[in-house]
């Protein structure tokens, strides 16, 4: 029983790690994105691109570390997703950017569908999932707006435009490591 629990926390602790690396990883972006992203657009393009990128390589890495993908469907599925969107914006990005809005809005519709997914699974495990299911019921809304958007795209940049979409996506993460770190603190308190 105590080697179930240690493992327990274990893997709630990894998973707060993983949640604050995200947050920590989006709000650089978004930082860049508003900053040097939006003035040179070559940058832009190419945050534009590391965005999806490292959502497959962060879900790739979580479900590895979660059992593999076998047993992480969800993540396995986004990875795969992500890692064609980001090549699906390099190639949108030369061809016309409304293509760009257009596959980050099927991505984030799709993305956020499979993040539900997965918060929902985790709440079994280790509860404190409610963020992350906000989050993935968000992005699901987000991505209609941006497919909005690519009816008539943005004057400025397109960064600027994704950028508020990823400073949500960080303060989620944030909020999803605080409420887990808050919970497997209350469970590892003596009674």
């Amino acid at each position: 029983m105590a080697n179930d629990t240690t493992s327990s926390r274990a893997a709630a602790g990894a998973l707060v790690r993983y949640y604050l690396l995200r947050a920590v990883v989006a709000a650089v972006w978004v930082a860049a994105a508003f900053t040097v992203g939006a003035a040179n657009p070559l940058i832009g393009g190419v945050l534009l691109v590391l965005y999806p990128a490292w959502d497959a390589f962060a879900n790739a890495r979580d479900a590895q570390a979660n059992g593999g993908f076998r047993a992480n469907v969800p993540q396995a599925f986004n990875t795969v997703v992500s890692a064609l969107v980001a090549l699906g914006v390099l190639a949108a990005l030369r061809i016309d950017p409304s293509l760009v809005l257009v596959l980050f809005g099927a991505w984030a519709a799709l993305a956020g569908l499979l993040q539900l997914a997965a918060g929902v699974r985790r709440w079994r495990t280790y509860g404190a999932q409610w963020a992350m299911i906000l989050s993935g019921a968000q992005s699901a809304l987000a991505g209609g707006f941006f497919v909005s958007k690519a009816a008539a795209p943005p004057a400025g940049s397109l960064v600027t435009v994704i950028a508020p979409y990823a400073a949500f996506g960080a303060f989620y993460f944030l909020v999803s490591a605080v409420a887990l770190a808050v919970k497997a603190r209350r469970v590892a308190r003596p009674a």
